[in-house]
């Protein structure tokens, strides 16, 4: 068994910044890429950040420069920082995370999300 677990989201003004996190617990021998997306009302999930096992990051234009993801791969989880935000970035959050299981199995899991409401 995998579970991802975010927390951080809630409701912040313009220009505000939260930080969410997500916690990856259970069977895991590694987890190679790590990623937020997110999904506004009416509209498709989306990628917002995604960092490799090695660092390597790739970020959504409408967000470049605003928000910074990480990760501690000792603890498995990562991390999105979001700066200057704007009503556009209301929606809810998901974690993602490819994980090898420690019974060789492999495959993508995802949170259960947390929203982020920005309003003034």
């Amino acid at each position: 068994q995998v579970q991802l677990v975010e927390s951080g989201g809630g409701m912040v003004q313009p220009g505000g910044s939260l930080r969410l996190s997500c916690a990856a617990s259970g069977s895991i021998f590694s987890i190679n890429v790590m990623g937020w997306y997110r999904q506004a009302p009416g509209k498709q999930r989306e990628l917002v950040a995604d960092i490799t096992s090695g660092g390597s990051t790739d970020y959504a234009d409408s967000v470049k420069g605003r928000f910074t993801i990480s990760r501690d791969n000792a603890k498995n989880t990562v991390y999105l920082q979001m700066n200057s935000l704007k009503p556009e970035d209301t929606a809810v959050y998901y974690c993602r995370a490819e994980i090898f299981r420690i019974d060789s199995d492999y495959g993508d899991y995802w949170g259960q999300g947390t929203q982020v409401t920005v309003s003034s």
